[in-house]
């Protein structure tokens, strides 16, 4: 009875956050959070509650007696640590605003390096100032192949393409600290549970 109740009231509570406007919400009864246990569908941009970033993998099967091949999505844990989330469920304002794909299968930042739609979107104002979780994935994936989101950001503004392909040295732990100050990513609130 007290573990049902419990459970309506993180519904509930969850919904009035909902409509207050947070960005990202978890039902998930217990509160935890594990990739695996995840739907495919909330899987991409996730994150465990060990701090794990989640991730949409494609698994492919083969039956030889039909000659059929069929495609089946997996949630996993990558070994991806988020900076500061855990337990977070990406809202749909923030995939929309942040020009992202909810069914995104792996992590890249192959479409970082040009004048793309997920640069334009990543990029604007509406992303960077409310998903404060895609900015931290996208700051790290792109410090991962030497580049630094903000002065990508600010060459795809300036349409800079000496800036844009210009890559410079990865981020030091206080520039990315001095990067989140600017208020991004300290706008999130905890999951409820």
């Amino acid at each position: 009875m007290h573990k049902q109740m419990a459970s309506e009231m993180t519904v509930a509570f969850a919904i009035l956050l909902a409509h207050l406007g947070m960005q990202s919400v978890l039902v998930l009864g217990e509160g935890v959070v594990e990739c695996e246990k995840l739907p495919v569908e909330m899987c991409a941009f996730a994150v465990s509650s060990s701090g794990s970033r989640c991730v949409l993998e494609k698994k492919y099967s083969f039956a030889p007696a039909t000659h059929e091949s069929s495609v089946q999505y997996q949630c996993q844990s990558s070994g991806v640590m988020a900076e500061m989330m855990k337990e977070w469920i990406e809202s749909e304002e923030c995939v929309q605003a942040c020009g992202l794909q909810r069914m995104c299968v792996g992590m890249s930042t192959d479409d970082l390096s040009s004048y793309s739609h997920l640069t334009s979107k990543l990029c604007s104002d509406k992303c960077q100032n409310s998903c404060p979780n895609v900015v931290d994935l996208y700051l790290n994936l792109a410090a991962g192949e030497g580049m630094y989101l903000p002065q990508l950001c600010e060459a795809h503004k300036t349409r800079s393409r000496r800036m844009m392909y210009q890559t410079a040295p990865a981020p030091t732990a206080e520039d990315v600290k001095a990067y989140n100050s600017l208020g991004a990513a300290k706008s999130y609130a905890p999951a409820p549970f």
